[in-house]
């Protein structure tokens, strides 16, 4: 008899993304590193990144790698090896600059930057886009138009949560046209209570049971009928990434939190659910159909 885990992959695909960003650019660190110093600092991202192709290619499963054009345009290889390995690249904006922050011109020339280098390193078109801190929300929804004049078919930047750094919680919960041709795909949330609760990665996957997280997505896979997206960053593997010093209480606990638990966690996640690229999901596959117009 097959096993539960075997069942639910034969079940539903769900979309593995991950945030191609260092430890120091994160949003959170701003206040306490300036973008001038990024060049002085220790960088991670290529020896974090290999361990977590290495662990994709160990379960036969293929991703898509949100990528910042910083980091591109510094570790073209890297780049070059996530398309290699039959990964879809796709656009995590330039500067790690939150859309909220910018002119819908300086966010023309951001998003176009990174796509322009990151699709000469890969050679394939760059389709998808994720804002910095899920930084798309009611206040800039300009940015929607941006992005189809920059030439992006998909982006995956609206979080429908209340949270104190992002957030979107009136947005619909499942991928809908944001603009005629161009699909927003929300990270995913799970409808309890009467409010949206993460469901999806980053820093509640650390803090949450493992046994939490695998039940909301199995409940929105089985109920729902909906593939889930589910993301995390290469820092989050890194238990060896410098300090930052003179950073707040809450920013240190949702930082450091369980950094040596996160890859344990997604051997197993890779093991209880049957994980694909973004693009072929819900550009080619059924949920392309389904999306709300």
């Amino acid at each position: 008899m097959p096993s539960t885990s075997t069942q639910r992959r034969a079940a539903q695909v769900n979309a593995l993304t991950i945030d191609v960003e260092d430890y120091f650019q994160v949003s959170a660190f701003a206040p306490h590193i300036a973008r001038s110093e990024w060049n002085t600092r220790e960088c991670h991202v290529e020896r974090n990144i290999a361990r977590i192709l290495e662990m994709l290619a160990e379960h036969e499963v293929q991703a898509t790698f949100f990528t910042l054009g910083w980091i591109a345009e510094r570790y073209p290889r890297m780049v070059q090896a996530i398309a290699a390995a039959g990964h879809e690249l796709a656009s995590h904006g330039y500067a790690h600059e939150r859309a909220t922050r910018q002119s819908p011109q300086a966010f023309f020339t951001d998003i176009q930057l990174a796509k322009i280098l990151i699709e000469d390193l890969a050679g394939k078109a760059v389709l998808g886009y994720r804002a910095p801190s899920f930084s798309i929300d009611r206040s800039n929804a300009w940015a929607f138009d941006v992005l189809q004049k920059a030439g992006y078919r998909y982006s995956s930047s609206v979080y429908p949560i209340v949270h104190d750094h992002y957030g979107m919680p009136e947005a619909p919960r499942f991928a809908f046209e944001s603009r005629p041709g161009l699909l927003e795909i929300p990270i995913t949330t799970l409808r309890l209570w009467g409010r949206n609760l993460p469901a999806s990665g980053g820093g509640y996957f650390r803090l949450l049971p493992y046994a939490l997280s695998r039940w909301m997505l199995a409940r929105i896979n089985a109920r729902e009928q909906q593939a889930c997206v589910f993301y995390f960053h290469p820092w989050e593997l890194d238990t060896q990434q410098p300090r930052v010093a003179g950073i707040g209480a809450r920013t240190r606990f949702r930082h450091y939190l369980n950094l040596a638990r996160m890859q344990p966690r997604l051997e197993q996640l890779l093991q209880d659910f049957h994980w694909d690229r973004v693009d072929r999901i819900f550009l080619d596959g059924p949920h392309a159909s389904r999306a709300v117009h």
